[in-house]
């Protein structure tokens, strides 16, 4: 369930650079990045530069999704499964300069993609165990 809920955060954050001017993150990405400075033990300066990276990700995916809906094209599975670890991978790439090694593992474990069935599908029940015989 973390995991969902951080994946959840980094798609309503962005990626960039440390700006003088950095962009106005997304609605509720306030609390998301109060939870990764606690979560990662950010100090002040480290806050501002991964809060610039999430929100620059973030306006790249809505670019990206205005794009593809202004062309009337919609990706397929693999295609958004492809660029989603493309962005991913970007985004760390920009994190490596501005985390610890320990702070940027926990992040790549903190937005990690669960590898369960997808949201809001549950897994079949297992079969009933047989009654004992007496």
């Amino acid at each position: 369930m973390k995991h969902r809920v951080i994946t959840a955060a980094m798609l309503w954050l962005a990626a960039g650079i440390v700006l003088a001017d950095p962009p106005a993150p997304p609605p509720g990405a306030e609390h998301q990045i109060d939870r990764l400075v606690t979560l990662l033990d950010l100090d002040a300066g480290q806050k501002v530069a991964v809060q610039n990276v999430l929100t620059e990700q973030h306006q790249q995916m809505m670019a990206q999704w205005q794009q593809a809906k202004a062309s009337g094209t919609r990706p397929n599975r693999q295609q958004m499964r492809a660029q989603h670890e493309q962005m991913q991978q970007a985004t760390v790439e920009k994190l490596r300069p501005i985390l610890s090694d320990v702070q940027l593992k926990k992040f790549e474990v903190l937005t990690e993609r669960p590898h369960g069935p997808p949201h809001g599908k549950r897994p079949p029940a297992p079969a009933a165990a047989p009654a004992p015989a007496q």
